[in-house]
């Protein structure tokens, strides 16, 4: 695509960055086949492609309204489309930095301004979001039924594994899943324990960085990602061999860290040993010995997966898990669509909630068609997002493992 970006962008290294993903895309509109929200609006401008024009509009007019930002506002960046271009256009990038100018040149209206700073204020801090989603629970029957249904219900975590193994590797707490799933950690450290892998939550590591990098306050989040990279350096000198997600919406944003801290000197090169150890739990498994778990006769039913937008796209780990789980002798329900999005997709479900819930439903339909005991996935967004309308239990793939 040929391009000729503004001097103000074109100075600038986001600017050079987007211009060279824009002239990557050859305009042939494969991503529409494959984009949620343009197969839910039937509208180029909610599509990939429309986007990117978009984009190379206003870098090279300067002009914004707000109706290019309402189109950018209702992409999921779940880079379905990346797994469908044939020219390798990295659109999730181009996107982060399109909403960025977006926001820098136009103003949202004060209702928005203060939503997504609310966010960015609360879900990133455990301390913070902890007490509220306990304060929620504990008055839910009080609550209005949109805001009842996304509570999920108080859950408790089994112990921590209390041995000690010479392989080690880290994982990451996060920031909403301590508090809304917290024996999904737990339950990976029991499962690793018993393959001989020592699962080490580093302290002072938080949220991964995406829910402000994603709202476009992207320096708040590379201060998130350098307090990860300062937590997790004195294990990684030890000798972790592995930064271990159990959220894959963690994981996409962590393997993002070195391209996105390339040109900040003092951490450059640990952000990029940073993203070289992070895989996916799946991954993990995949490589090792699954039959030191053991068989076990009680199992799960027939059980639907999930793999969500962030581990199928970003990490492209598509179809890991399920190799894992039917190692494990778990057997699978059939589904379908399993590319689209379940309309989470991080703050997404609060900021869009009308294309939010319209991707729920079809979601939930292709993934229960098959009549399942159980749905799991490999993120704590999809997870509490498929729970808060399924008819049946929703859980991270991981707790099946841990019998």
């Amino acid at each position: 695509m040929k391009t000729d970006i503004l001097p103000e962008f074109k100075q600038s290294a986001r600017g050079q960055e987007a211009e060279s993903i824009l002239r990557s895309c050859v305009h042939c509109g494969f991503c529409t086949a494959t984009c949620p929200t343009y197969q839910e609006l039937n509208d180029e401008r909610d599509g990939p492609r429309g986007r990117i024009y978009l984009i190379k509009q206003l870098l090279e007019e300067g002009r914004v309204t707000e109706k290019t930002r309402t189109h950018l506002d209702r992409c999921l960046t779940c880079r379905s489309c990346e797994t469908t271009c044939p020219s390798g256009v990295q659109y999730g990038r181009l996107v982060d930095i399109g909403r960025a100018i977006v926001d820098e040149k136009l103003e949202r209206p004060p209702a928005q301004r203060l939503l997504r700073w609310s966010l960015r204020q609360v879900l990133p801090y455990p301390a913070r979001f902890k007490p509220l989603l306990r304060l929620g629970q504990s008055l839910k029957p009080l609550l209005p039924a949109p805001i009842k249904a996304k509570l999920p219900p108080k859950r408790s975590a089994s112990p921590w594994p209390v041995s000690s193994h010479p392989r080690v590797m880290l994982a990451l707490a996060g920031c909403a899943q301590p508090a809304a799933a917290p024996n999904t950690n737990a339950a990976a450290a029991r499962v690793l324990d018993r393959l001989g892998i020592s699962l080490v939550e580093a302290p002072r590591a938080g949220c991964c960085g995406a829910v402000s990098y994603h709202l476009s306050a992207h320096d708040e989040g590379l201060d998130f990602m350098r307090r990860n990279i300062d937590a997790w350096w004195p294990a990684i000198e030890a000798g972790a061999e592995a930064i271990v997600m159990t959220a894959s919406g963690c994981g996409a944003m962590v393997q993002e860290y070195g391209h996105l801290l390339r040109d900040d000197p003092a951490y450059a090169d640990k952000a990029r040993r940073v993203s070289e150890l992070t895989r996916d739990l799946g991954d993990v498994l995949l490589h090792e010995d699954l039959a030191k778990l053991g068989a076990n006769t009680a199992g799960p039913g027939k059980v639907a997966f999930h793999c969500p937008c962030t581990l199928q796209h970003a990490m492209k780990q598509s179809g890991v898990v399920e190799q894992v789980l039917e190692k494990a002798g778990i057997e699978l329900a059939k589904t379908r669509d399993k590319h689209l999005c379940c309309g989470s997709a991080g703050t997404y479900s609060i900021l869009q909630p009308e294309m939010s819930q319209k991707l729920l439903r079809n979601k939930l339909e292709a993934l229960t068609e098959d009549n399942p005991e159980r749905i799991v996935t490999a993120n704590i967004g999809c997870q509490l997002h498929l729970e808060s309308k399924a008819d049946r239990p929703v859980q991270h793939w991981i707790e099946l493992l841990d019998r």
